[in-house]
């Protein structure tokens, strides 16, 4: 994989792009994608932004998102689009079975592949040109350093500001983790200057759910929720059933994972949902337990040291019983 900046000198000849993200695309995800597609379309590219699956709701206000091809939803539309793209842009994914069942069209692809994301042990023999930068808060982070170091920084709109905007902030807990840098807040700075109403933004991510998810929340909070002081630990297991009787839909649980570090002494959350096909952990951490290396140790996941992601094949209850066995090898680290 050969250094981003070699690209640049590509970016003046307009070509047909495709831009591409991980599975349920959360707000870095889309808001990267959507971000570098404001971009590239100024300077004369053909561009289209697709999704391996659906996303949330409270995404779709964004600008462009109208244009995101949904590739389950239209399979043969957006192999068409990948298939006949002179360049692939993946953003916020290291390897590609994060694209679920577009793995198998992008794996066979002789296209230019660039890789833009902040996630450990990049699968970089896949991609011509990339970068992969786990110091990085964000995607859309890296997207809005792409647009200002090849030269284009004029071209930073309010519909270019609004995306990456988004991604930074949904990345960054509001800014709040430690990956919000100065270089973050120097960021977010410029992106103000384009006259966006960040105000509306945060009101669009966090002000935007049904009566029914405040309901789920608090049926997880009061009946699911389980705390190990042993191992400063905090748990929550969510069944299919629950999912259907609250009718959650994707995006709804997001965030849940974080109200178990809000507990005094917690150093992990775990959060495991009973999916059709899999069931799917969110791991959350404080301080210096690695979640990322227990998340690929244990379930098949990884991520960042502090946030990182799983899945298992087994059922709902088996799954449940590894974790807590697996948790008492780490009670000396989650001391």
């Amino acid at each position: 994989m050969q250094s981003i900046q070699a690209f640049y000198s590509k970016l003046t000849d307009p070509k047909k792009i495709a831009i591409t993200t991980h599975q349920k695309p959360d707000g870095d995800a889309m808001g990267s994608s959507l971000g570098l597609y404001h971009f590239l379309i100024q300077l004369g590219h053909s561009v289209t932004v697709i999704s391996p699956t659906n996303w949330a709701s409270f995404l779709k206000w964004m600008p462009g998102c109208d244009k995101v091809v949904d590739f389950e939803l239209s399979k043969e539309v957006a192999t068409k689009v990948i298939q006949e793209a002179e360049v692939l842009f993946c953003l916020d994914f290291n390897v590609l079975h994060r694209t679920k069942n577009m793995e198998p069209v992008l794996a066979n692809l002789t296209c230019t592949r660039i890789l833009i994301d902040h996630h450990q042990q990049p699968q970089k023999n896949y991609f011509d040109y990339g970068i992969s930068n786990t110091a990085k808060s964000s995607t859309s982070e890296m997207v809005y350093d792409f647009i200002m170091e090849s030269g284009f920084a004029g071209k930073i709109n309010e519909q270019v500001a609004q995306c990456l905007y988004t991604g930074v902030m949904t990345d960054t807990g509001s800014f709040r983790f430690a990956s919000a840098t100065a270089n973050v807040h120097r960021m977010v700075a410029h992106l103000n200057e384009t006259g966006f109403n960040h105000t509306l933004v945060h009101e669009n991510i966090y002000d935007s759910f049904l009566e029914n998810r405040l309901r789920f929340i608090g049926h997880a909070l009061l009946n699911k929720l389980e705390v190990f002081y042993e191992y400063n630990t905090a748990f929550m297991a969510i069944s299919k059933n629950e999912l259907l009787r609250f009718h959650v839909k994707t995006g709804d649980t997001e965030g849940l994972v974080n109200y178990l570090l809000s507990i005094q002494g917690i150093k992990m959350g775990a959060l495991v949902i009973d999916r059709d096909e899999e069931r799917k952990w969110s791991f959350r951490s404080k301080g210096g337990f690695d979640v990322n290396t227990f998340a690929r140790q244990h379930f098949e996941g990884g991520g960042h040291f502090n946030a990182a992601g799983g899945r298992s094949s087994d059922s709902l209850d088996n799954t449940i019983r590894k974790f807590i066995e697996v948790i008492k090898q780490y009670e000396e680290q989650l001391k």
